[in-house]
């Protein structure tokens, strides 16, 4: 879009978009182009440099043809006739013709907008993180370069106005500046910062080399150590206590005592020497001090023994965990290897589960039971890769990153290290914290593991590492390569009863000062208060619950301290104690519907019953789905209903139901989101119900993916879905072939009492379902 604009001209000066420029005017031509762009266009003004500042007489023909607008942000006329403008640079616009405002000489200028030029987002972030990167190394070294651009540039992701900025804040001249003006292509102004940081950094280069040989000449240095030398004779003349020699000759001893290997020993020896040379007013003398404690603080060739008593292993994991079996079994199987050989690699464990099952907890667990030490970190939310690995000490305040830091803080080179959230690390142009930890987590690589502060190799290969995640999709693929994989599912119900009896129960009457002899919960009560009360994977809200009972029950008890009786616990107290019931799950009809029909549904939460309403009514053949559903199991809908109609007439079904109707299906509790293939099967039995007008058995549930060919394919959270169906007094259940190997894991109580019955296609659920029509 083309538009006109007042231009006022930049002799000798040079403003980019996105930054800002003072100028004073005095002439009166400038005055009324300032003013014109107040009053006629909304303070926007185009700004021109002109190639040669010292021309006085403008050719209108020789004005170059790209301009910035600009918008005049602040106005003020001073007592010496002066105008003082500040103006903020917009964008480039290209200039097509310039034309007389009046006769007095004000010009304006017909504009329109410049090519825009196009660049992935990947190249985008790379081109960025490379010019930030090189713009840190050439502030680092140039000393007259202001290091606030930084700051100004580190939140922008326009690969333009990152350009723009740094050019403009460039030490170049003026005509360089020029040539970043007249450049519309941000990929080729970004090469000219480059190749310009390139340039200076050379000249820096050179610079200092001068500089370097001009101090030979005179070697400040030595001068000081002379000074120094005098000074400690002086000083011992006088029979004055020297603290940095004595200082100095704890360090040496600490060296002698240190376990590590002779590569330290030098470089300790090496930082003492230079901590020695310092003076006391230097700034360097602090860091060179914290860097040799943190070499001396490190456990080097420090080690715990094993407990190499495999029964105590396990009964130390089983008194403080419930279940959980594979990762037991994989630490006591890595203590049986170790013990045989005498060297076994270390495995890298990532538990991932919901929260609330004891990943944390357990790592903890099995720092005791094999008798090393705990060091737990936490990486959720980090995202500067320096964390992991540490800061480099050319940098004020930097230290090790936390793995080092973790290291120290557990005493050995061998300790459990719990490495918590893995799956909540983000990535942002500061770096990638999880490509940097895969040098951490890497059995090939962790034995030469070099900090960027610490600077010398350290071996973590003897380190136990243990990760914990919600979500494995989270985890970054080069990452989860790396990594033992053990998945903890969400409690059963039966299994929450347990924990609660053998550990919470227990724990929480020692935390309230209670015993069995004041009070009692009854099982039916245990088993309410965790259906009806908790709705979570793990047992954290059961426990709050219990503390909850216990905390009215002490207080009841101070509060009638004449009274002995024991507080009994059962079904119809809880609501004393815990107020109405919280959570509800489904429970089976008793009476048989038509177009109504029970699926599974496996949440983190667990298992429940998801019954799939379906009618139909006079329409155009359309399918309507509600209950905020995802697009998976829409598709599992529009699958089920294309096998009907393939396969109608085996159904005993009227087409023309299918041509003259729409079809609608509803999954209840439409504020909860549901997605997954699985209720593909009782999708296809609903709609079978209603356009046979058959009833499905209230005591039927089912589950299972179907293709267009009938094929009836395996579902996750057999177990889960399983107890939810018991739960609601299901009686039998539809299940794929294909799972019948997961029939293991669920609880013998469970099996006794519910029906399970395989199919490999649809017929086969067909003829269950309506064999007794």
């Amino acid at each position: 879009m083309k538009t006109n604009l007042p231009v006022i001209l930049f002799r000798g000066s040079v403003l980019l978009p996105h930054s800002e420029i003072r100028i004073e005017i005095n002439n009166d031509i400038d005055k009324k182009i300032i003013s014109i762009a107040e009053e006629k266009y909304e303070n926007q003004i185009l700004i021109i440099s002109p190639e040669n500042p010292l021309e006085k007489e403008i050719n209108i023909k020789e004005l170059p043809k790209i301009g910035i607008i600009g918008r005049i942000k602040l106005k003020m006329d001073l007592d010496n006739g002066v105008t003082r403008i500040i103006i903020e640079g917009i964008k480039r616009l290209n200039v097509y013709n310039y034309f007389d405002y009046d006769e007095n000489g004000a010009l304006m200028a017909l504009v329109g907008d410049t090519t825009q030029f196009a660049i992935t987002p990947k190249d985008e972030v790379t081109l960025i993180r490379k010019v930030i990167k090189n713009l840190e190394n050439y502030i680092d070294s140039v000393p007259y370069m202001s290091n606030s651009i930084l700051s100004q540039v580190s939140n922008i992701n326009s690969i333009s106005k990152v350009s723009d900025l740094i050019a403009f804040y460039m030490p170049v001249s003026f005509e360089r500046k020029l040539e970043y003006l007249r450049t519309v292509n941000p990929y080729k102004r970004i090469l000219m910062i480059l190749e310009d940081i390139k340039t200076e950094q050379e000249l820096i280069e050179i610079e200092n080399k001068i500089d370097g040989e001009v101090k030979k000449q005179l070697d400040q240095s030595q001068r000081e150590y002379i000074l120094r030398e005098k000074m400690r004779v002086i000083k011992e003349e006088l029979g004055e206590f020297n603290l940095k020699e004595d200082e100095i000759e704890k360090i040496t001893a600490q060296i002698n005592d240190l376990n590590a290997n002779e590569k330290i020993s030098l470089r300790l020896n090496n930082e003492l020497k230079k901590y020695e040379m310092l003076s006391p007013s230097s700034p360097e003398i602090s860091m060179v001090r914290i860097y040799i404690d943190w070499l001396l603080s490190l456990p080097w060739e420090t080690f715990t023994k094993d407990n190499k008593d495999l029964s105590k292993t396990k009964k130390i994991l089983d008194k403080s965990h419930y279940g959980l079996e594979k990762v037991k079994e994989r630490i006591i199987e890595f203590l049986a290897v170790n013990q045989m050989t005498n060297y076994s690699r270390t495995p890298i464990i990532c538990l991932v589960g919901p929260p609330g099952v004891g990943k944390t907890s357990l790592a903890k667990s099995v720092a005791e039971s094999i008798g090393r030490n705990f060091v737990k970190i936490s990486v959720g939310g980090v995202n500067d890769e320096a964390e992991i690995i540490g800061h480099r000490r050319a940098y004020i305040g930097s230290s090790p990153g936390r793995i080092i830091s973790g290291i120290k803080k557990g005493g050995s080179s061998n300790p459990v290290f719990l490495i918590d959230e893995i799956d909540k690390m983000t990535k942002d142009y500061k770096g990638d914290p999880a490509s940097a930890l895969l040098e951490v987590l890497d059995p090939e690589q962790n034995k030469h593991f070099c900090d960027n502060y610490i600077d010398e190799e350290y071996d973590l290969s003897k380190v136990l590492f243990i990760l914990t995640a919600n979500y494995i999709h989270n985890i970054p693929e080069a990452l989860k390569d790396r990594l033992e994989i053990i998945e903890l599912t969400g409690y059963t119900e039966f299994e929450k009863f347990y924990i609660a009896k053998k550990h919470l129960i227990p724990l929480k009457f020692k935390e309230h000062g209670l015993d069995n002899k004041k009070l009692k919960i009854k099982d039916e009560s245990l088993f309410n208060i965790t259906n009806f009360y908790t709705k979570e994977a793990g047992v954290r809200e059961l426990e709050r619950n219990l503390a909850t009972v216990c905390r009215k029950v002490v207080t009841n008890i101070l509060s009638n301290s004449k009274s002995k009786k024991v507080y009994n616990v059962g079904i119809k107290d809880l609501e004393k104690y815990l107020g109405k019931k919280r959570f509800h799950y489904n429970k089976t009809d008793n009476i048989d519907k038509i177009g109504v029909v029970k699926g599974l549904a496996y949440t983190q939460y667990g298992g429940d019953i998801l019954p799939i309403e379906v009618t139909f009514y006079k329409g155009k053949g359309n399918l309507i789905l509600t209950g905020s559903l995802g697009e998976v199991i829409k598709e599992s809908a529009n699958i089920s209903l294309s096998y009907i109609k393939t396969h109608y007439m085996e159904f005993n079904i009227d087409y023309k139901l299918l041509q003259e109707n729409d079809i609608h299906i509803h999954l209840p509790e439409g504020a909860v989101p549901k997605d997954g293939p699985s209720a593909g099967v009782t999708l296809t039995t609903a709609l079978i119900s209603v356009l046979t007008n058959q009833p499905v058995s209230h005591q039927v549930c089912m589950t299972g993916e179907i293709t267009l060919r009938g094929q009836i394919l395996p579902i996750g959270g057999l177990k889960e879905k399983a107890i939810g169906a018991h739960r609601s007094k299901v009686k039998k259940i539809i299940i794929p072939k294909e799972n019948e190997r997961d029939l293991d894991e669920i609880p013998a109580e469970i099996k006794k009492e519910l029906e399970f019955l395989l199919v490999e296609e649809y017929k086969d659920v067909y003829n269950i379902v309506y064999s007794n029509n």
